[in-house]
C-alpha cells in the first residue's frame, strides 16, 4: 500500500477527462498532516515556477510537513487571440468578501494572507479604505476559525512600488513601470511601504485580543537585494520562488514560530 498524490500543472488550466489504474484504488487514509489554507496574489500562484512542487507554498509545506490548499489566484489570462499571447487580466488579490467566506467555511489548522501587490498594482484603495477592509476580510476569516494561527504577510520587495504608487504598466523593456507620483502617498496613495507599516499596525492591534494573529514582512521572503531575480520587475524566478519556500518554512514552522 502506498499514497499517491497527483499534482497537476499550476501554470496552465487542465481538465482530468479520466484516471486508471492497474490495481485496486481506495481513498487515502489519515496521515496526521495538518491543513494549511494560503490565500495571496500570482506571486504565490507561482506561475513562474518549475513545476506544482516548485511553488513556494509547496516547497515551505513540503518542509514543514503540512498540506497546503493554495487558494492563490494569478491574473494572467491563459491562451492566445488573433495568434498574439492574450495580456494579463486584473489581480486578484483583492480582499474580497467572498473569499473571507470561503476560507471562514474550510477545515484549516493554519492560515495565512499574503496582501498588497495587487490593490498596490491597480492603486484600487486609498488608505482610508484599505484598513477597514483588511479588518472586514479577517473579522470574517475569525468567524469561523477564531483561533487558528493565522499569519498576514506584505508583499515582498517590487522596487517599481516599493515607494511610488499604482497603477502600473509594462514598459516596453517587458518590466513593470509605476505610474503613480509619490508625491501623492502624503495624500492617501498606497505604496508598497505604506501598506506593509498599515498591515503590521492592523496586526499589532489585533493582537491585543487575538494572540494567534501574527505577522510577517514579506521583505523576508524576497529583499530589494534581490530584484534581479524578478524577470519583470514583479514575479520571482523559479529559483527566487524555491528559496522564498524555505525561507517562509524557516520562519513559520521554526519552534518559535506562528505555525509551530
Amino acid at each position: 500500500m502506498k499514497n499517491v498524490e497527483l499534482w497537476l500543472p499550476q501554470q496552465t488550466p487542465t481538465e482530468r477527462v479520466t484516471l486508471r489504474a492497474d490495481g485496486e484504488v481506495l481513498a487515502p487514509l489519515p496521515d496526521g498532516r495538518r491543513h494549511w489554507v494560503h490565500h495571496g496574489s500570482s506571486i504565490s500562484h507561482c506561475l513562474e515556477a518549475d513545476g506544482p512542487t516548485g511553488t513556494w507554498p509547496v516547497v515551505a509545506a513540503s518542509l514543514g510537513e503540512v498540506e497546503v490548499i493554495n487558494l492563490s489566484q494569478a491574473g494572467r489570462q491563459a491562451g492566445r487571440q488573433a495568434g498574439r499571447q492574450a495580456g494579463r487580466q486584473a489581480g486578484n488579490d483583492m480582499l474580497d468578501p467572498h473569499v473571507a467566506r470561503t476560507i471562514r467555511d474550510m477545515p484549516a489548522d493554519l492560515i495565512s494572507l499574503k496582501v498588497g501587490i495587487n490593490i498596490v498594482a491597480l492603486a484600487t484603495f486609498r488608505l482610508r479604505t484599505f484598513g477597514p477592509a483588511v479588518h472586514g476580510f479577517l473579522d470574517t476569516v475569525r468567524d469561523g476559525h477564531p483561533d487558528t494561527p493565522l499569519l498576514l504577510m506584505s508583499p515582498v520587495s517590487c522596487p517599481a512600488l516599493d515607494v511610488t504608487p499604482g497603477p502600473t504598466t509594462m514598459g516596453p523593456d517587458g518590466k513593470i513601470t509605476a505610474l503613480g507620483d509619490p508625491a501623492d502617498v502624503a495624500r492617501g496613495a498606497l505604496s508598497l511601504n505604506v501598506v506593509r507599516d498599515e498591515l503590521a499596525r492592523i496586526v499589532a492591534a489585533r493582537r491585543a485580543r487575538d494572540s494567534h494573529l501574527h505577522y510577517l514582512d514579506g521583505r523576508d521572503l524576497l529583499g530589494p537585494h534581490e530584484a534581479h531575480d524578478l524577470a519583470d520587475g514583479l514575479h520571482p524566478t523559479a529559483a527566487a520562488y524555491r528559496r522564498m519556500g524555505k525561507r517562509f518554512a524557516a520562519h513559520a514552522f521554526a519552534d518559535d514560530g506562528p505555525f509551530r
